[in-house]
């Protein structure tokens, strides 16, 4: 931990913290009588705190964002030096990591084409609404303005975005929404809507989104929003088959299809670059944000191809035909700086491959787990992007609590490993512990975690 900071210091800061900060996603009536935690450092894939107690983070800086560890020297580097020359100017006009990071990243996207950066994932969903909304004035007379979404599905914080939200626990108290979203069911196989398996179940879940488009009227549908796979509903892959019907669909019915991979997308589910491209299908949008430069910097991207491009300069004589839109803080430089750097690490240290064997690790070690913990129903996922449900009994599937869930949490913390859950998500179904170690991971980084995880698990479940 840094030795440069006193006591007194520390002090400060946890009061300085304690009076002032608002966390996230964080009650705060603990902290009137306990202290918040302050990480103070991090190396690798270890984190320090105030205390100067050491974790092993599996959750990537607690939301799936810091894909390459931390202390990366080169990326701070990148950004200082580019924060020297230019830092920032309003995205009206380019700069020269923006132009590099668009061509870098493009390579990586066959089929797409350009790249609308922004500074959050929720403004880049927002941004694919909006180019839908306005689609649909300048070509279908308004009338094809519908965005469905995916019921545990999440695309971020704002009200626009909220709209879209397939998690009804963190929607509640924010309404009313915005009009226009309209929920599909989700594809969740461990908790199937109908009794069928494998392919069978994928095409019912498809068939179930097309009777929504059919009651809703085809004319009036904008575009289809969907995770590769969900995150904070569960870490819920599609079941087999899935993906190519949800592309037929939306050819079929004219539909834009925009894949949200704030969390899957740059290497976390591993092999790919994206999620969307373990499926071989082909997005109209695609939205990133958390691990494009790995938390070193605020950016996100909403990423077209050529025909959606094209809909916004079809008529220069038009002064609203274009996107009239801005993102203050997309113009920042130190974004892309970072993004690149964090792409060639991703490049040179072999990651995507090593995501992928990391992943089948974590994954085997947890379904090893399940043979002396009755309590993990489910084991499911995708590269460095790993969910367990957990069960008060496997055949029922009764969800355990969310107040165990969060005591596995937390003798895990106690034992100096940071692993994550679902929580304030899905009434009743807040039950999955959820792993996203950074993608540097190694063999032994897995297998402490799993292993803190399984003498967790006996001391609360026994």
């Amino acid at each position: 931990m840094d030795g440069n900071l006193s006591a007194n210091d520390i002090s400060h800061i946890v009061d300085a913290d304690r009076a002032h900060v608002w966390h996230h996603l964080t009650q705060h009536k603990p902290f009137e009588t306990g202290e918040p935690r302050i990480i103070i450092e991090g190396k690798g894939m270890r984190v320090w705190d105030q205390k100067g107690k050491e974790y092993l983070d599996g959750v990537s800086g607690g939301v799936w964002t810091v894909n390459v560890g931390y202390g990366r020297e080169s990326i701070a580097n990148v950004v200082r030096d580019q924060l020297i020359k230019m830092p920032y100017f309003s995205g009206s006009a380019g700069s020269v990591p923006g132009a590099l990071f668009a061509e870098k990243l493009i390579s990586k996207m066959p089929g797409m084409t350009r790249v609308y950066q922004t500074n959050s994932g929720s403004e880049a969903n927002e941004k694919a609404f909006k180019m839908v909304r306005q689609i649909s004035h300048k070509n279908h007379g308004g009338k094809k303005y519908k965005i469905l979404y995916r019921d545990r599905d999440y695309h971020g914080s704002t009200l626009a975005t909220m709209s879209a939200g397939g998690q009804d626990e963190r929607n509640a108290q924010y309404g009313p929404f915005a009009p226009g979203f309209v929920r599909v069911p989700h594809c969740m196989e461990y908790r199937a809507q109908w009794n069928l398996t494998g392919e069978a179940y994928a095409e019912a879940s498809v068939k179930a989104i097309e009777e929504v488009i059919l009651a809703e009227g085809a004319e009036t549908i904008g575009s289809l929003c969907l995770e590769p796979v969900t995150a904070g509903g569960g870490v819920i892959p599609a079941p087999e088959g899935y993906w190519p019907r949800i592309q037929e669909l939306c050819r079929k019915y004219d539909i834009l299809l925009h894949i949200d991979e704030v969390v899957c997308g740059v290497g976390r589910t591993g092999t790919e670059w994206f999620g969307y491209q373990h499926y071989g299908i082909e997005p109209d949008f695609v939205t990133m944000a958390k691990g494009v430069a790995s938390g070193y910097a605020a950016i996100a991207c909403c990423v077209t191809n050529e025909r959606v491009f094209d809909m916004f300069k079809d008529n220069s004589d038009d002064p609203m035909s274009y996107f009239r839109d801005i993102s203050t803080f997309g113009g920042c430089t130190a974004g892309p700086a970072a993004a690149l750097e964090c792409m060639r690490i991703i490049e040179d240290e072999g990651l995507l491959a090593n995501t992928a064997k990391m992943g089948e690790r974590m994954m085997g070690n947890l379904q090893a787990l399940s043979e002396s913990h009755a309590v993990i129903g489910d084991v499911r996922g995708l590269g460095l992007f790993v969910g367990a449900e957990l069960v008060t009994d496997r055949t029922s599937k009764e969800p355990a609590s969310e107040k165990q869930i969060a005591q596995v949490v937390a003798e895990c913390g106690a034992m100096g490993v940071i692993i994550g859950a679902t929580n304030r998500s899905v009434p009743g179904f807040n039950n999955t512990l959820c792993f996203s170690p950074a993608l540097i991971s190694t063999a032994d980084d897995i297998d402490n975690i799993t292993e803190t995880v399984g003498k967790a698990l006996g001391k609360v479940f026994g």
